[in-house]
C-alpha cells in the first residue's frame, strides 16, 4: 500500500477510514492547518479519492488493509461508523492512535448500547426496550401506545434501519432475523413514537486532553428520514433549554470518552407545558447538522475535527453571522451539475455551494449550500432555491 508523503517541519499525517464526502471536506482544512491527509478509500473514484493525493484503495472490513494504512498515519479517524469493533480493537492493540476510540465508538455503532448508557447517566431518552420476540414487541406497543419506532441496533443511517410500526405483523421480517449474525443479532430496539415540537442538534468537539468546544444549538429539518435543511442557530429556542441540551451533550462526550466531533440529535418536546428534550441519536464524526459551520462559524467542523483528533488547541466555534442556513442538495434530474452550479454562482454570489464529487442518484446527498446573513427568511429562501435548482426541481 502506497504511503503518504510527509510535509517538512514534523507535521503529522491524519488517516481517515472511508472515502466519502466527510473525508473529502477534511482536505481543505487539512491544507490550511499544514497537516497531511491520507484516506483509505473504497475505490479510486470515491469522493475523497478525487481530491486527496494519498488515497489507497481498501475495505474497512479488511484488517490487513487497515493495518497497512494505519502504519503510515500518526492518528486514525473515520468518515463513517461501520468499521467492525474487533478490527478497531486490533488496531488499538497495535498501538495505533484511534479517535474516537473503539470503546467510545461502540455507543454510536450500537443503538442498544447507546440507550443503555445514556439511561444509566440520567440523560433524557424516549421510552425504549430491547425486544427479542414478537410477544415482547406486542407488550411494548401495548404499554407505550401504537405506533412504535423500531430500529436495527447496528448499521442504520439516513432513515435506513428505522421503521414506524402500527402492529407486530409490520415487523415480522425483522423479528424473524433476531439472533442471526448481523444488525439484529442481539435483538431489536423499540422506542415510543415521540410527539415532538421539532428536531435539534448539538455539535461539539472534544480532544484527548479533555478540551471541548460547542457550536450553537441548531434546528434540523427532515424529509423522509433525510436531513434537508439546518437552521443555525435554532430560531426561537428557549435559552434555558439551549443551556440544558448543551450541558447534556458535553456530559455525554465526557462520560463516553468521545474524541473528535460528536453530534447529539435531539427531539424538542413539551413536558408539563415546558420546553424539554429527549436524545434521538449520536454520531461520532463530522455530521450533516454541522455543515453550516464550514462558512458560518469562525472554526468549521472539519477543521475542528482535525484539531481534536490531533489534540491541538480547539478553534473558536462562534458564528460569523446572525443566521446561517444549510440546504442539502439531493440527486435529481441533472446528471451534469456543472451548468446548474455556474448558474447558482452567477445568481447569488453570496451562496456557498459545496459539491461532493459523487454520481447523481435520486435522493442521494450530492452536495449542500450555505447562506449566511442577518435575515433568516432570506437565507432560507436563497439556500433552498440554490439546492432546488441543482436538483432540477426549479429551472429559473
Amino acid at each position: 500500500m502506497s504511503k503518504p508523503k510527509r510535509a517538512p517541519g514534523g507535521f503529522p499525517v491524519v488517516g481517515v477510514v472511508g472515502g466519502g464526502q466527510l473525508a473529502r471536506m477534511m482536505q481543505g482544512p487539512a491544507v490550511e492547518l499544514g497537516v497531511q491527509l491520507s484516506v483509505l478509500a473504497e475505490s479510486d473514484t470515491a469522493a475523497a479519492a478525487l481530491v486527496v493525493p494519498s488515497a489507497p484503495v481498501g475495505e474497512h472490513t479488511d484488517l490487513e488493509a487497515l493495518r497497512a494504512f494505519a502504519e503510515h498515519c500518526d492518528v486514525v479517524t473515520f468518515d463513517h461508523e461501520h468499521v467492525p469493533p474487533h478490527l478497531l480493537e486490533a488496531l488499538e492493540a497495535d498501538g495505533v492512535a484511534v479517535h474516537p476510540s473503539r470503546a467510545a465508538l461502540n455507543f454510536a455503532q450500537d443503538k442498544l448500547a447507546m440507550r443503555e448508557r445514556l439511561t444509566a447517566l440520567g440523560i433524557a431518552c424516549p421510552r425504549w426496550t430491547r425486544a427479542e420476540t414478537a410477544e415482547a414487541v406486542q407488550a411494548f406497543g401495548d404499554e407505550v401506545g401504537w405506533p412504535i419506532v423500531a430500529k436495527t441496533p447496528r448499521g442504520g443511517y439516513d432513515g435506513k434501519g428505522v421503521a414506524v410500526a402500527s402492529s407486530v405483523d409490520e415487523l415480522s421480517d425483522w423479528i424473524g432475523r433476531i439472533g442471526e449474525p448481523g444488525p439484529l443479532e442481539h435483538g431489536l430496539l423499540l422506542e415510543e413514537k415521540v410527539d415532538f415540537v421539532r428536531e435539534l442538534a448539538v455539535l461539539l468537539a472534544r480532544s484527548p486532553s479533555g478540551q471541548a468546544a460547542v457550536w450553537p444549538v441548531v434546528e434540523t429539518v427532515q424529509t423522509d428520514g433525510v436531513c434537508t435543511e439546518v437552521l443555525a442557530p435554532a430560531p426561537g429556542l428557549d435559552p434555558d433549554l439551549a443551556s440544558v441540551v448543551t450541558e447534556a451533550a458535553l456530559r455525554i462526550a465526557g462520560e463516553l470518552g468521545v474524541t473528535g466531533v460528536l453530534a447529539v440529535e435531539l427531539f424538542e418536546v413539551r413536558a408539563s407545558g415546558e420546553a424539554a428534550y429527549v436524545v434521538n441519536e449520536l454520531a461520532m464524526r463530522p455530521h450533516n447538522s454541522g455543515h453550516w459551520s464550514m462558512d458560518g462559524a469562525v472554526t468549521g467542523q472539519f477543521e475542528q475535527h482535525l484539531r481534536a483528533v490531533l489534540d491541538l488547541p480547539l478553534g473558536d466555534p462562534r458564528p460569523r453571522a446572525p443566521w446561517t442556513v444549510m440546504a442539502n442538495v439531493l440527486g435529481g434530474d441533472y446528471e451534469h451539475l456543472y451548468p446548474a452550479y455556474r448558474h447558482i454562482m452567477a445568481r447569488d454570489p453570496g451562496a456557498k455551494v459545496h459539491v461532493y464529487g459523487k454520481g447523481v442518484r435520486p435522493g442521494r446527498k450530492i452536495g449542500h449550500v450555505n447562506v449566511s446573513g442577518a435575515d433568516l427568511d432570506d437565507a432560507r429562501e436563497r439556500a433552498g432555491h440554490a439546492a432546488d435548482y441543482l436538483r432540477g426541481v426549479i429551472t429559473e
